[in-house]
């Protein structure tokens, strides 16, 4: 095992900056998840560490190794990719033991290894199929397997989960995690899935065209968003974000005032983006009236999607409610739960 150094690295396709000084440290057993919109940046991030992209500048340290410039295979890390990546003319346990044969590694530890992953994978009774006997999440473990057979000091994964159905997404995340905190070996993970990263990671970084907006652990993402972006997107359903004008005893949204705590120091007459979450609206006699437009039922929780004035917002309610399409209610943030953003620059106040 070992930590990971990501020090004001850049990336460049010609003229078209894709990474922009990226920085991030990644300790020994710590599993990083980098989350964010296709097109961020995060997966070319996750290929440079492995050594398939080139580096325009900046550096990235493996334990005490500078490997710029060191092939993948000198790297110490194993990858699992999107879409598995298995030889098809080999049985599931030639997959897995492949990239040791190429080492020439003893016969006796090959075997060790594999019978080693295939015990922690539950994949022992199908040692001798091929990947195309095998269901999805069953081939997304031998790809993991073949990874744990290298026991290397880094694991990289790229978006393991896009292929799998919604059950399984939630089986083989569980697995993932578990893994993780058996062998505890350093782990990068790339996925666009908030859900995913707010679940499975000790640290998240939030990426947006190049550049890292915020990091931190799940619940301090969660519950201290640095910027609207960041505050947009972690959280399933999205934070409610609501522009308007700070008075005496609230926001003007719209025509229509939303509460701020009495202690605020955000000055009157500032342009601000209200934020509060969906599961943060209560009833309340002396709320905000809002018309309910849609209400989408779950079972565990219902979601209302309301219209004020000219506004718009959504609360979530795990409690059973008799809602209907045209009903109004009168909902109140919790004073102890809300969010105010610069409007001009998106920054948390």
């Amino acid at each position: 095992m070992a930590q990971v150094a990501i020090s004001k690295v850049a990336k460049a396709f010609g003229t078209v900056k894709v990474l922009h000084e990226v920085s991030v440290d990644i300790a020994d057993g710590q599993f990083v998840v980098l989350v964010g919109p296709s097109g961020c940046g995060k997966s070319t991030l996750l290929r440079m560490v492995a050594g398939l992209e080139t580096v325009s500048g900046g550096t990235i340290a493996i334990g005490d190794r500078v490997v710029n410039h060191l092939p993948p295979a000198k790297r110490d890390i194993a990858m699992v990719f999107q879409n598995y990546a298995l030889y098809p003319h080999k049985t599931v346990e030639q997959n897995m033991a492949f990239a040791l044969k190429l080492r020439k590694t003893d016969p006796a530890v090959v075997a060790e290894r594999v019978k080693r992953a295939a015990d922690i994978l539950d994949l022992n009774p199908y040692l001798k199929r091929y990947p195309r006997q095998l269901s999805g999440g069953q081939r997304q473990r031998v790809a993991m397997g073949r990874a744990i057979v290298r026991n290397p000091q880094v694991f990289l994964f790229d978006e393991p989960l896009s292929n799998l159905d919604a059950k399984l997404r939630v089986q083989m995340r569980t697995e993932i995690k578990e893994l993780h905190q058996r062998l505890k070996t350093t782990t990068i993970y790339v996925t666009h899935d908030q859900i995913e990263a707010m679940t499975m990671a000790d640290k998240i970084v939030v990426m947006r065209d190049g550049r890292i907006e915020q990091v931190g652990a799940p619940l301090e993402l969660f519950d201290r968003p640095a910027n609207l972006f960041v505050a947009g997107f972690i959280g399933s359903p999205s934070m409610n974000l609501l522009k308007g004008i700070v008075r005496k005893g609230g926001v003007d949204v719209a025509g229509t005032l939303f509460p701020i705590p009495a202690n605020s120091a955000v000055e009157e007459g500032r342009s601000v983006v209200y934020g509060v979450r969906p599961e943060h609206l209560e009833i309340h006699p002396d709320g905000v009236a809002a018309k309910i437009s849609v209400v989408e039922p779950t079972g565990s929780e219902t979601l209302v999607f309301l219209r004020f004035g000219d506004g718009e917002m959504v609360a979530l309610f795990r409690e059973r409610h008799d809602f209907k399409p045209g009903d109004t209610l009168t909902l109140k943030p919790r004073l102890d739960q809300i969010h105010l953003f610069d409007a001009e620059t998106g920054q948390r106040l």
